[in-house]
């Protein structure tokens, strides 16, 4: 899996929404319930059902999502014995609704800056090609077409689904079909760390292609952990999405220095 770092590819315009999202996500981390203890090695019961508790209520969970059947009994933050204490919930849930709030919550401090990055450097471009207001639109139709893709393909599943992941794959899926000839400087693990400026087709070309195969559980190990199918659903989102815009997409500017281990050509203006 390579890493990205950087892309080659400026904006016009200061990507506010980008930044304020990543802002969001960070906050709504930090103030997680359970998480703090667990960063740091105690994972202790009381935390956990604490945990489980807000994710039960804020979480998208697929078989609300598409039969709507909230559970007779959550569990309440309490700790009895060996175990959460469970009782009839408390609070009313949307299950629509708790999809946005899904998209703004994470399992861990990787979970999140793994996000944040690919959001970082991929949404400020899209963010520039589309304004501000559509791309805030688009990052979040595209993460409840992530959602209920995934809900619909795990209908029975009353596993919590929380997470960018979605909506920045639908960022990612938009990036391509925009900036396809871009360059990405991406760190690739042989031995070491080995950077190289890869056209942005590449990267997430292989990219996609990796969700697709770990989606359909080839290729990874506890495949169940990580919504794979989201991602694919996102991405195809992004791109059906984005495509109207690709005419008028002006193209990245043209690289200069190493390329691929040589020197890319110099080009004369007149």
């Amino acid at each position: 899996m390579v890493i990205p770092v950087h892309d080659v590819n400026p904006v016009r315009r200061t990507p506010v929404v980008t930044y304020a999202l990543i802002a969001a996500n960070v906050f709504v981390f930090l103030f997680m319930p359970g998480l703090s203890g667990s960063t740091a090695g105690d994972s202790s019961l009381a935390q956990t059902c604490h945990l489980h508790a807000f994710l039960e209520h804020y979480a998208a969970v697929p078989r609300e999502l598409i039969h709507h059947q909230l559970p007779q009994l959550v569990p309440t933050g309490d700790v009895r014995g060996a175990g959460c204490v469970l009782a009839p919930p408390g609070y009313e849930k949307s299950p629509a609704l708790s999809v946005l709030s899904a998209m703004f919550l994470h399992g861990g401090w990787l979970h999140l800056l793994g996000n944040m990055l690919f959001l970082l450097i991929f949404g400020n471009n899209v963010e520039d090609r589309m304004g501000h207001v559509r791309f805030a639109l688009f990052y979040v139709a595209c993460g409840y077409a992530a959602s209920y893709g995934f809900a619909l393909l795990n209908a029975d599943s009353t596993d919590p689904l929380i997470g960018a992941s979605g909506a920045i794959a639908g960022v990612l899926g938009a990036y391509l079909v925009l900036y396809p000839k871009a360059r990405v400087w991406v760190l690739v693990p042989f031995l070491v760390f080995l950077p190289l400026r890869l056209p942005a087709w590449l990267v997430l070309g292989f990219w996609f292609v990796l969700q697709a195969v770990y989606s359909s559980g080839e290729g990874v190990s506890g495949a169940g952990t990580v919504a794979y199918a989201a991602h694919v659903v996102g991405f195809l989102a992004g791109m059906l999405l984005a495509w109207p815009l690709k005419p008028g997409t002006p193209p990245p500017p043209e690289p200069r220095g190493l390329l691929f281990g040589r020197r890319a050509r110099p080009r004369h203006t007149w």
